[in-house]
């Protein structure tokens, strides 16, 4: 069956599909949301039920951590271990953006978001819907890209119908997304931190904060 399809073009109505969205993640829902460059699949990260509907929609094997978005610097507090002197500098520069921090996950945290590393990824999008819904149901969320593991992600509402629809429970259509890069992801759990993906943030970017990364 197709997912349901809230457009959320027009900054008067996006309250309302927002309000929409909210209700269908906290009831264990998945719901397709844009970002800077993809659409990605959103579903509440402390409902361990709806992560694995996620896991089984995007085909995604065990051992495979989901990066998550938040909706204030503050919500990190609450769901990492210790954010790192450099990690405060980073945020202050780069969020909201295309930077994933990843740092040591409270046991909150499902190993199956960390694939058992006890890591956790999150950033806070400068996409309004994404950030948005993270808002409205006031808990991360996930962030992971809408696609099939190792195929394109989607970048409209009518891609994510066509290769997720009969998975999904919502998709919000905000128009389409601009592709390109997605989030560079910096691990700062270890030491030194490495840099595991370069995306919207490059490494010369990060070298004046992390010199040699």
């Amino acid at each position: 069956m197709a997912a349901e399809i809230v457009t959320v073009k027009n900054p008067e109505i996006l309250p309302a599909g927002l309000a929409r969205a909210a209700r269908v993640l906290l009831a264990g829902g998945i719901v397709a949301v844009p970002t800077e460059s993809f659409y990605g699949l959103a579903v509440n990260a402390l409902d361990d039920l709806a992560v694995r509907r996620l896991l089984a929609a995007k085909r995604i094997e065990t051992g495979h951590p989901i990066l998550l978005l938040v909706s204030s610097v503050e919500m990190v507090n609450d769901y990492v271990r210790d954010i790192p002197p450099v990690a405060h500098r980073l945020i202050e520069r780069f969020w909201p953006g295309g930077l994933t921090l990843v740092m040591e996950a409270r046991p909150i945290i499902s190993a199956l978001l960390t694939a058992g590393t006890g890591k956790i990824g999150m950033r806070l999008s400068s996409h309004p819907i994404a950030t948005g819904l993270a808002q409205a149901v006031n808990l991360p969320i996930t962030g992971t890209s809408a696609n099939i593991t190792g195929s394109k992600p989607c970048v409209s509402a009518d891609e994510v119908q066509e290769v997720l629809g009969n998975q999904l429970d919502l998709i919000l259509d905000g128009g389409t997304a601009e592709g390109g890069k997605g989030s560079t992801i910096l691990d700062l759990a270890g030491d030194p931190p490495r840099l595991l993906r370069e995306g919207m943030i490059g490494r010369k970017d990060l070298s004046e904060f992390l010199p040699g990364i």
